[in-house]
């Protein structure tokens, strides 16, 4: 019978695979959940170093504009009110009230909140 070209050396195995590839593929395969586990860690532990000095200027911003905004929606649906009331309709000026009370639930309760977020106080 002829050659036909084809070596049959003990670097194959099974399908035609070099042994050298498949021992490298099942150690990453076996490895691969202990690196996602040791990098999630890694990342986890590092969380703890993060600087969040930016955020709290930040949340500091939007509780100076809670301030502003509720203390505007408050006085804006006061005149609203007042315009109303003094020319006598008085139906007309509820919700100009129910808009101030809005406002000062922004104004207190909304900038309240922000501090608690970022534990800043008044």
């Amino acid at each position: 019978m002829p050659l036909t070209g084809h070596s049959h050396s003990s670097f194959h195995k099974g399908r035609g695979r070099p042994i050298c590839y498949q021992t490298l593929r099942h150690v990453v395969r076996a490895l691969a959940p202990a690196i996602m586990v040791l990098t999630f860690a890694t990342v986890a532990h590092a969380q703890g170093t993060m600087d969040f000095s930016g955020a709290q200027t930040l949340m500091g911003t939007f509780k100076t504009f809670a301030i502003y905004a509720g203390a505007v929606i408050c006085f804006g649906g006061l005149i609203f009110a007042g315009i109303r009331m003094m020319s006598g309709r008085f139906q007309d000026a509820i919700p100009g009230l129910f808009g101030a009370l809005f406002g000062a639930g922004v104004l207190g309760w909304g900038a309240g909140w922000i501090s608690s977020l970022t534990g800043q106080s008044f």
